[in-house]
This record gives C-alpha cells, sequence and structure tokens, in this order.
C-alpha cells in the first residue's frame, strides 16, 4: 500500500469538493444572506489543505505504475470520509450546527444521496448553505470519483480501480474503452437530464434556486428539499409527477439512458433489469392506490394516482421526498413502501438499496436450487437475459446480500443500545444503509434524525457510506488480511 501516493490523490478530491463551494458562495453573495464568509473561508481551507496534500505527495505518484485493487478502494473509502469531513465545514462556520456530529451527518447524508436530515427548520437556513446541502446531492450521486475521472486526466492512471470501486452495482458497464471517456460520458449524460427538469420545474412555478436543489435532490436520488414540508410544500401536481418521472429516470441505468439518447431504445426494452422494475413501479402503484381508496385516505381517484406514484417511486428509487404522510396510510401500503426500501433502483443508476439486479439474480439462484434438486443431474445455469452470469458475479451477489442485511441489523443493535426504540433504530440503520432518507417510526416523512443520540449518528453516518459503496469497498478496511504484504 502506497500511503503517500493515496494522500496524493485523496488531496486531489478534497481541493475538487473545496472548488465546488464557489458555487453556493456565489447564491451566498446574490442573496446577501451572510454565508459568503464562512462558504468562502470553508472553501479556502478545503482547497489549501486539499492542495498541500496533493502536491507534498505528488512525487510518489508514478505515472507509469498502475494503482493496485487495494489503493483504489483505500483511496475511494477514505475519500468520502474525507469529502464528508469538509463538506461539514460550511455548516459548522455558518452556526447552522454545534456539534461537530451534525455537520459531518449532514454533510455525508448529502454527499452518499441519503438525504436524513438532523435540520429542524429547513427554511430559517440561509440559501448558500441550502445551495450546497443539495449541490452534494448532485456531487455525490454521479460520484465523486467518477467526476474526478471526467476533469482530472491525472487520475487516468488506475481509473478502474476506482470506477470499480465506486459505482453502484455487480459489474459496472464501461461504455467506451477508456475509463475517463466512460465517465465523461456519464456525466454528461446526468448533466443533461439535469438541466431539462430544471427547466421544467420552472415552468411550474418554480424559481432557478428552489429548481435546481430539487433537481439536485432528484437525479441523485437525494431528497434534500429547501421546504420543510418538502415537495408537498409546493402544493402542485404538475411538479410533483414533473419529480415522480425524473425520479424514475434516475432510477434506471444510466449505461441505458446513453443508449437510448443514441436511438437504441431497443437496449432499454431488452435489459430484464428494467422491464422488472418498470414492472415492480407499475404493480405497486395499482396495489397502493387500491388500498389508500379503499381506506378512505383520498376521495379523489386523481389525488390517490398522484400520491401515491409519487411514494413509490421516491422509496423505491431511494430518494426520499414527501408528498404525503405514508404512516397514516394502511397497513399494507406500507409494507409495500418498506419492501421498495429494501430493493432499490437499477444497478448503474443513482439509486441505493440492494439493487433490482440483484434481487433478481437472488430469486434465479434460488429457483435454480429447487431446480436442482428435483433434477440432480441437469446442468442449468443462472441467465440474465440471454447472458450466462458467470459464478464469481452470484458469489459476489450473494456475500453482498448477507453483509447487508447482517450489517443492517448489527447497526440497528447499535443504536437500539444508544436508547432508541427498536422499530425506530431498525428504521434508521435501514434508511441509512440504504441510502433511503426517510423511515418509520421516529424517523418517518415528517421527523427527522436530530434527537438521536449522537453516537447513534455516527452509527448512521457510517451506514451511509457504507450503503453509497456498496459495502465492500468500506467493509475490506476492517480486513486484517488488506494490510498485509
Amino acid at each position: 500500500m502506497r500511503w503517500r501516493y493515496v494522500l496524493h490523490v485523496i488531496g486531489a478530491l478534497v481541493a475538487c469538493v473545496g472548488l465546488t463551494m464557489a458555487l453556493p458562495l456565489a447564491w451566498g453573495l446574490y442573496y446577501g444572506d451572510g454565508t459568503a464568509a464562512p462558504l468562502g473561508l470553508s472553501m479556502a481551507i478545503t482547497v489549501s489543505l486539499g492542495g498541500s496534500a496533493f502536491l507534498v505527495f505528488r512525487h510518489s505518484s508514478h505515472k507509469t505504475s498502475i494503482m493496485t485493487h487495494r489503493e483504489g478502494m483505500a483511496i475511494v473509502a477514505l475519500g468520502w470520509f474525507a469529502a464528508g469531513a469538509f463538506g461539514g465545514l460550511p455548516f459548522y462556520l455558518g452556526g447552522i450546527f454545534e456539534s461537530v456530529v451534525d455537520c459531518v451527518f449532514e454533510s455525508l447524508s448529502g454527499f452518499s444521496t441519503t438525504g436524513s436530515s438532523v435540520l429542524a427548520d429547513i427554511e430559517s437556513v440561509p440559501r448558500g448553505l441550502l445551495f450546497w446541502r443539495s449541490l452534494t446531492h448532485w456531487l455525490g450521486g454521479m460520484g465523486i470519483i467518477v467526476l474526478s475521472l471526467a476533469i482530472l486526466p491525472f487520475l487516468g492512471v488506475g481509473g478502474m480501480q476506482l470506477y470499480k470501486a465506486e459505482v453502484p452495482g455487480p459489474s459496472p458497464d464501461k461504455l467506451k474503452p477508456r475509463i475517463k471517456d466512460t465517465a465523461m460520458t456519464l456525466w454528461k449524460v446526468y448533466v443533461l437530464f439535469s438541466a431539462l427538469e430544471t427547466v421544467l420545474l420552472m415552468f411550474g412555478g418554480m424559481d432557478l434556486f428552489d429548481a435546481l436543489c430539487h433537481t439536485f435532490g432528484t437525479m441523485a436520488t437525494g431528497g434534500f428539499s429547501t421546504r420543510n414540508a418538502s415537495v408537498a410544500g409546493f402544493d402542485s401536481a404538475y411538479i410533483d409527477y414533473v419529480i415522480t418521472v425524473f425520479m424514475l429516470i434516475a432510477g434506471v441505468n444510466f449505461s441505458l439512458h446513453y443508449l437510448l439518447l443514441k436511438w437504441k431504445p431497443s437496449a432499454m426494452l431488452k435489459d430484464p433489469e428494467f422491464r422488472v422494475f418498470a414492472c415492480m413501479v407499475f404493480v405497486f402503484i395499482i396495489i397502493l392506490t387500491t388500498t389508500v381508496l379503499i381506506a378512505g385516505n383520498y376521495d379523489n381517484p386523481a389525488d390517490a394516482v398522484r400520491y401515491t406514484s409519487f411514494q413509490v417511486a421516491s422509496i423505491l428509487t431511494t430518494t426520499g421526498f414527501a408528498t404525503a404522510d405514508y404512516e397514516l396510510w394502511p397497513g399494507l401500503a406500507q409494507a409495500i413502501l418498506l419492501l421498495c426500501m429494501f430493493v432499490g433502483g437499477c444497478a448503474g443508476s443513482t439509486g441505493g438499496g440492494m439493487k433490482v439486479m440483484r434481487i433478481m439474480l437472488l430469486f434465479k439462484q434460488s429457483y435454480q436450487e429447487l431446480f436442482r434438486l428435483i433434477h440432480p443431474r441437469s446442468v442449468s445455469h443462472v441467465k440474465m437475459g440471454h447472458t450466462v452470469v458467470k459464478d464469481d458475479v452470484i458469489r459476489g451477489v450473494w456475500g453482498f446480500a448477507f453483509l447487508w442485511v447482517g450489517l443492517l441489523i448489527l447497526a440497528a443493535f447499535v443504536v437500539a443500545a444508544t436508547g432508541v426504540d427498536v422499530v425506530t433504530s431498525l428504521a434508521a440503520s435501514l434508511a441509512c444503509i440504504g441510502n433511503i432518507g426517510p423511515g418509520i417510526g421516529g424517523v418517518g416523512p415528517t421527523d427527522n434524525f436530530a434527537w438521536m443520540p449522537d453516537a447513534a449518528k455516527w452509527v448512521l453516518t457510517f451506514c451511509m457510506v457504507l450503503g453509497r459503496l456498496e459495502i465492500y469497498t468500506v467493509i475490506i478496511l476492517f480486513v486484517p488480511e488488506f494490510w498485509r504484504k
């Protein structure tokens, strides 16, 4: 492990995070809300320290050497924690939070696109800091590392190690021969959809500031809003449907969006994961709409469709926006939404959760084992579409599922040990490790995480990064063999 090289690259990533603070600084100057000083100071500290680390350790960066798999995972995991720590500086210097844990929690909740918040009164926060809060979503959505691969040529060496360590899903898609070109392609698609949603939201009555902030939360499947009541604060069916559509877009593999923009719609229609995802959305909306209408939660079927479709899209893609208090809905409706929390979006999307592809592979492998009991001499393979899935991918999926559920239960026990009730402990852990945002119980859609003990917040903060980096990249740092020569 070349630690000087690792620190060299992390320094560059931290400096990039600092440079992006120029955008909320501009908004702070525009509104004159008093955030220019804390944002400017945060930017100076972050760029200075990150740049210093990059320059001090630059002689350890050998352009001709190949980044090892271990170094790639260390850079990604430690880079995300570093981004979260420095990203919390504006909240601390701006006086939004007094405790360090709250600053780091809010920052990493943004970068990890979780959307869980410790802010009790969002609308009282100055707009410069609100913009930074939402911008962390957008940066973390496509990934800090992928962004850096797109714009920083010196990270081209060993780029695939960084890309594979960060991009969600069992097998990341490489759209171009060069990893830098792949990263740039994904970001172009990401920016295009973000610009389109911003324009459509402005047509619905949002100003540019609100439209950008909610676009950041939508395309990154994050969920930070500028209103205390989240998207419900705008009380607009048009805005609800626009955000619903773009949440679903963000929950689909961005490689498919790229192929669609290349006039290859058949690639999306033939993709088995997309078809299952689309069917789940349709079926869940039908079930929830029928349930809430029978229970009398809504008198108008149009309202029922509006609110249930929004919440299905929000929870299934792990965005976390809210337009209704689903804890007031019938038990079946809440159970469906709880199932959505476990599933998540598609592989290669900005969504969290276990991913639809992994759920499909687990079902296919389980069915194959049953088939072998009936036909012990048969030779069969797990297929995704017409492609045979390799055994190492299957093993990786089973290992991921075990670790995901095991760490979820462990985190729930630790949070419960801090004095939080069992239901809320499990819901909060699921909301954070699944990068969902809201849960049930004490962290429902109308609540926040501010009341939780500091120890619980640290655990949940760690869970956010675990979920965003797909477990392995972070947990491998705690395996003794990782550090041995």
